[in-house]
């Protein structure tokens, strides 16, 4: 199965420009779940989240506030980025910032060898630039400005007036990689997903590639350019670089031979940055390129995609101080296709909140415990001789298990979750059918329904397991209830049906608690 595979995967690094929102916690979800599901079945996973801290935008907003950017970096970071990990329940191996020294200097290294071999030239650019999107704009993304900007360009996302900068630079001969890329593209179909976004990728470098500004001299808040500290680093340049800086490169080859190449979880916006000029500085570099890049779709709120600067922003903890983290992890990622747009709405999370996690998986832990512990004093029965419906629980488990697997495997993460919930119907199928609260009444009965309780016993705990890197709190606290051992984070997930039964239960609480939702 999974032994001996290994997984390094990724988020972005998070611009700390501002505070985050429910887009942000989604690409955090997503990638903490694939990565505990490794974890669990035995691979050598490390999971990395961090902050983007340099450029221009940054620089602005802090002497706005009256701080050095580096102190306006270090207050969000604590208050904003930092918490918003333990918000919604993320198991992270490491933090990297782009202020780290490990970060700065093996830019600086990585900058050097491009320079050395020949693949960066000195020249000059005018263009607009968007200093929200930190990118120099094409004239295809800018539309006419509205109310105060009548009259002007903005740039099409964040409806601000773009800048018309000229400037000295060093340019990366991004142009040279074309062919390679393409190449690249149609050797491994499955390298940038979904589909989509692959497709994206191959258009927009058949359209011909442009050579890349890397360098900028207007302003001092950055990486210096090792041969020209009057230039800083790009900060986009900077900031894809942190995925190799974080695990050794230019300083531990042992720790980057083992964790490079990265699987990258990133928003579907952020995508030629990634899978255009990303593996082509890795080739240019003689690195190898990402084992894949998953751009997923946006959450959409009033159907606009969510942001800061139009006010559409919902904080993570607004939805976690109601429903818990549990909930806020299981909604985004089994209501929306991974790698496609979601729409949220309160009154979806508030139903599916109530219909499947409190009605569906929290009603059958809390009853099936309940039913041992009134029947059985709390000792966990053996299963006696099995019918046709006993089997199929055993088979549902078996399935289910082998399927939730296999759609992680390939990223479809709100498959997996379906996966494991054919299990949840059946269980609560099998107990409206077999009516263990009608055996109790008759002692002629014990030993069927003594079968019961230990085939829905045992279908309790592989949903434990299954679902632990999804609701890793309320699967904890049933897992000790049943009386497995060791923790749920340690049972091995690609063997989920084979887990080893306790042998009392203990009192469970409502896993999810019923919640008021004020209009």
């Amino acid at each position: 199965m999974a032994d001996g595979s290994s997984l390094y995967i990724t988020t972005p690094i998070f611009y700390v420009n501002d505070v985050p929102h429910i887009g942000h916690a989604y690409t955090e979800v997503a990638a903490d779940v694939l990565a505990r599901w490794h974890r669990q079945a035995g691979d050598d996973t490390w999971m990395l989240t961090g902050t983007d801290e340099h450029g221009q935008k940054i620089l602005r907003t802090a002497t706005a506030n009256g701080v050095t950017p580096k102190e306006w970096a270090d207050k969000l970071v604590a208050e904003a980025w930092k918490p918003l990990l333990q918000t919604v329940d993320i198991a992270n191996d490491d933090f990297i910032r782009t202020t780290d020294d490990r970060h700065e200097l093996n830019v600086q290294k990585f900058l050097q060898k491009l320079y050395d071999d020949g693949h960066i030239y000195t020249g000059e650019y005018e263009g607009y630039y968007c200093v929200g999107c930190e990118e120099y704009k094409q004239q295809s993304e800018l539309v006419p400005g509205a109310g105060e900007y009548e009259g002007q360009l903005v740039c099409a996302i964040h409806s601000k007036p773009v800048e018309l900068l000229h400037e000295k630079n060093y340019f990366f001969r991004m142009s040279a990689f074309a062919d390679k890329l393409l190449a690249l593209y149609e050797e491994r179909p499955d390298f940038v997903q979904p589909e989509s976004a692959r497709n994206e990728a191959v258009a927009f470098v058949k359209q011909g590639l442009a050579d890349l500004s890397i360098s900028r001299s207007t302003f001092d808040w950055g990486v210096k350019v090792p041969w020209d500290e009057s230039h800083v680093v790009y900060v986009w340049f900077d900031a894809l670089l942190n995925y190799i800086t974080a695990v050794g490169y230019g300083q531990d080859d042992e720790e980057f031979a083992r964790r490079w190449p990265a699987q990258h979880v990133i928003g579907k916006d952020i995508l030629r940055f990634h899978a255009v000029i990303w593996p082509a500085m890795l080739l240019a570099a003689g690195l190898d390129v990402p084992k894949g890049i998953f751009g997923h779709g946006w959450l959409l709120v009033g159907g606009e995609k969510m942001s800061k600067s139009k006010l559409t922003g919902i904080a993570p903890e607004q939805i976690t101080e109601t429903f818990g983290s549990d909930a806020f992890r299981y909604y985004f990622l089994r209501a929306i296709a991974f790698g496609q747009d979601g729409s949220f709405s309160w009154e979806d999370l508030a139903a599916r909140y109530q219909a499947e996690l409190a009605n569906g998986f929290g009603n059958l832990a809390s009853r099936v415990v309940a039913m041992i512990t009134r029947y059985r004093d709390g000792v966990v029965p053996a299963a006696g001789s099995l019918t046709e419906a006993d089997l199929e629980i055993a088979a549902v488990e078996r399935r289910a298990t082998d399927a939730s697997w296999a759609a992680v495997d390939r990223l479809a993460i709100h498959e997996a979750i379906g996966s494991a919930w054919e299990l949840v119907d059946a269980l609560n199928g099998y107990l409206t059918i077999e009516e263990p609260w009608t055996l109790a009444k008759d002692p002629a009965k014990a030993d069927r329904l003594e079968t019961v309780l230990a085939t829905a016993y045992h279908g309790l705990g592989t949903l434990a397991v299954l679902l632990s890197p999804v609701l890793p709190k309320a699967t904890e606290k049933l897992w000790t209830a049943l009386g497995g051992p060791g923790t749920v984070q340690e049972q091995r997930i690609d063997r989920a049906h084979e887990w080893t039964i306790g042998e009392r239960v203990t009192p469970l609480e409502a896993l999810f608690p019923r919640v008021e939702v004020v209009e």
